[in-house]
């Protein structure tokens, strides 16, 4: 029996897939993005959290029965509520083998990958074969512009992309909104681009930025140093969706 760490499992969510969910954090990621809002999720290993209001263990360990022993107990309720079980993180790739024998023992439920799509193409296509939607981020098209803000290039990336638009997976792409970053009018019309016409694409979902990142990085010891301004207004543009046909929404 394999096991992995988790750093937070988040029930009753509505936002992370259809109908009503469990969404499991899986600990470790390998990309630094600039701006993100779980920085206690990047480091593999279980960590400590201080706050004004005490410490806290981010990152449990579990055997894959525990976890799927713990998600089966809420299966009859996301039934009911069209809902199912998310794998999100961090990055569900860095533990495939981990996610795939815990869903392997859930009870027939609806399974949503999140990943950021930064992975070898055998655990990619492992997580693939027992998943029902994929929510896919994409961030930034430019290979110099993701080494520098997301700390790794995007090969594997679009790599992934291909080979999930082949598999027959149905997922949504997924934007992240950073202020002079992912959201010029360049980098969105590339996105669409790469994207439009491509089998099993549900819509994109563009996520405005979220400003409430920072706070956590100090009580995870680390140091939050956005390299473009937090406070310039967002571009929110669909029309470079519609225009190529893409199902395009706010989210």
């Amino acid at each position: 029996m394999t096991s992995g760490i988790v750093f937070d499992i988040k029930e009753f969510a509505v936002h992370d897939g259809p109908g009503l969910r469990t969404t499991v954090f899986m600990k470790g990621c390998p990309l630094v993005c600039s701006w993100c809002h779980n920085p206690e999720s990047q480091w593999g290993q279980p960590q400590l959290m201080r706050t004004a209001n005490g410490t806290r263990l981010a990152g449990s360990l579990y055997t894959a029965e525990q976890l799927a022993a713990r998600l089966n107990q809420q299966a009859a309720l996301l039934k009911a509520n069209e809902g199912g079980i998310t794998f999100s993180g961090g990055e569900p790739l860095m533990q495939a083998g981990f996610v795939a024998e815990v869903i392997s023992l859930l009870e027939d439920m609806h399974i949503v990958l999140d990943t950021s799509g930064f992975g070898r193409e055998r655990d990619f296509r492992l997580l693939l074969g027992c998943t029902d939607l994929v929510y896919y981020d994409l961030k930034l098209i430019d290979p110099e512009a993701h080494v520098r803000y997301v700390g790794q290039d995007n090969r594997w990336i679009l790599r992934n992309l291909q080979i999930m638009s082949e598999a027959g997976v149905p997922f949504v792409i997924r934007v992240p909104l950073v202020p002079g970053v992912t959201d010029s009018d360049e980098n969105l019309a590339a996105i669409a681009e790469r994207v439009a016409g491509l089998p099993g694409l549900q819509r994109v979902d563009l996520l405005p930025y979220n400003k409430a990142a920072g706070a956590k990085y100090e009580a995870a010891g680390m140091e939050f140093k956005p390299d473009y301004d937090e406070n310039r207004p967002l571009n929110l543009n669909t029309g470079v969706f519609e225009r190529a046909g893409i199902n395009v929404r706010i989210a």
